[in-house]
Order: C-alpha cells, then sequence, then structure tokens
C-alpha cells in the first residue's frame, strides 16, 4: 500500500510561533491550553516544564504567563495585567486581526456579526472586543440570521478556521438583508491550503488518515472535507489510535493533519501504519 502526504499539512504559522516562544519561555503556564494537542502541550511539560493556568484562579504573582495562540477574552487580559505576571502575548495574528476589527467597529456603531462556534476560545475572546455584546452576534448558519435586531449598519467577520464557501452564504445573506455589510475575509490561508490539498488527496484514496486533536475546530474540518471525498475516512490524535483492520486491501492511504499537529506527531503514524501494511 502506497502512503501519500497531503501536499499542505500539519502546524500553521501561528502554531510554529506560539510553539517557539513557549520553548523561549521554560518554567512558564500558558493560559489556557496553548493548543489544541495533548500530545505537544505534554512535550512542552516535560521538556520544557511549562504548565497549565486554566483561570484566573490558577494565577500566581510573579508567574511568566503564556497567551495561547486561540487568544483570550479582553476582561481576562486587562486582570492578568494587573497581576504581577510577566505575560507573553502567543496569540495568532491571524486571531488578533479579527479582535481589532471588532473593538473599531463596534466603536464605530456597527452591529457585529461573527461567524463561527460560540464555544470555541477563539470566539469567546473575539467576541469580549465588542463594545457592547447585546450588540454582538455569533452564528453558525445562515437561519440564525432572521429576527436578530441588527442596525442598519453591519460588520461580519468570521473564525480563521471556518469553510470559505459557508462564510459566503452568511455574508451573502447580510448583504440581502441591510443597508450596509462591511465585510472582513478574516479566514487563514493556511486553513484553505490545507482544506484545498486534503480534498485533493481524498479524492484519489481510498483510506484517509487526519490527524490532530479531537477538540480541534480545523481538524474536525479537515475531517469532514475528508469523509466527503472518501468514505474510509478516520480522525485520530496519534498513531495508538490506528487499527489495523481500516487498511485491508486499500491500495493508497492518504494522510492529512490539522494546524496544531506537530510533525513528529504525523511521522509516528507513518511509521505504525508502515508496520501494519
Amino acid at each position: 500500500m502506497k502512503i501519500e502526504l497531503a501536499s499542505s499539512y500539519g502546524f500553521c504559522f501561528g502554531v510554529k510561533r506560539a510553539i517557539k516562544i513557549a520553548e523561549e519561555t521554560p518554567n512558564s503556564k500558558t493560559y489556557g491550553p496553548l493548543i489544541h494537542n495533548k500530545d505537544e502541550i505534554k512535550r512542552l511539560k516535560d521538556g520544557f516544564n511549562i504548565g497549565l493556568a486554566n483561570s484566573l484562579d490558577d494565577v500566581e504573582d510573579n508567574d511568566k504567563i503564556v497567551i495561547r495562540t486561540h487568544g483570550i477574552p479582553k476582561k481576562e487580559l486587562e486582570v492578568l495585567k494587573e497581576y504581577k505576571t510577566d505575560i507573553i502575548d502567543a496569540t495568532c495574528p491571524y486571531v488578533t486581526t479579527p479582535q481589532k476589527i471588532v473593538e473599531k467597529m463596534s466603536f464605530e456603531g456597527y452591529s457585529i456579526v461573527i461567524f463561527g462556534d460560540k464555544n470555541h476560545p477563539e470566539i469567546k475572546g473575539v467576541v469580549s472586543y465588542a463594545k457592547d455584546l447585546k450588540d454582538a452576534f455569533i452564528v453558525l448558519e445562515e437561519s440564525e440570521l432572521d429576527n436578530l435586531p441588527l442596525k442598519s449598519k453591519v460588520a461580519v467577520v468570521a473564525q480563521t478556521t471556518r469553510k470559505p464557501e459557508d462564510f459566503l452564504k452568511i455574508t451573502s445573506a447580510l448583504i440581502l438583508k441591510n443597508k450596509e455589510v462591511r465585510i472582513f475575509n478574516t479566514i487563514c490561508n493556511a486553513t484553505f491550503e490545507n482544506q484545498d490539498s486534503a480534498s485533493d488527496l481524498a479524492k484519489k484514496a481510498d483510506i484517509m488518515i487526519v490527524i490532530g486533536g479531537k477538540h480541534s475546530s480545523n481538524t474536525k474540518q479537515l475531517y469532514l472535507i475528508c469523509k466527503h471525498n472518501c468514505k474510509d475516512s478516520y480522525l485520530i490524535e496519534n498513531e495508538t489510535e490506528l487499527i489495523s483492520e481500516w487498511f485491508i486491501g486499500k491500495k493508497l492511504c492518504g494522510i492529512s493533519a490539522g494546524a496544531s499537529t506537530p510533525d513528529w506527531i504525523v511521522q509516528n503514524v507513518i511509521d505504525e501504519i508502515s508496520k501494519i501494511v
């Protein structure tokens, strides 16, 4: 059986940057999981003594605090700055952009529409930058736009890992319903590239393995894209989750990985598949 990697996969710019910042800040704590990959977080803990602060209650004076790639709510960042802590901001610049847009446009009197998952840490951070949370709305489906008390002026941003075609549905609906709509395409280019290359590979593979955190939005999107094009697609976090029966009779195994998946985990998966087949 042939094993083929997608032409674009794995660590994005923001994650590479955050990992480098963490490695250069040993004996620190990340505020929230730095990235959505428990194996990489364990590597940072074991190799660099990087702990985890899940909330403000876990922060102590004189701590070195690394802000996670997804960013954090504005008020929590302000409270952290009041503590006697050394704050190192590893928020991905592509996440900082929608934060700034939401803040600016809300202060200019626009209603804010955010296309994304309200439970995702990135979106919790982005929406917190609105001047008035009562005038900021988070949606995942076009139908959720119905009956929203929007002003005549609307600004819309997207979670960095959402699919462009879904964002287009939201923006198109807003244009038809509102007098002025400012659209900011805040979806990350790395997301486009990983999704497109995974889709291309899945179309010719007879099994696809997608590697990444089960709580990672971009990894789940990759998996859904692969599943659409290759029915035998599987989402795993590491090589221990592989099942030998998946590969019986297969000729081409495609592999992709989410933006929080390090190369060493991808290589471990490849090595394990090679043993199985």
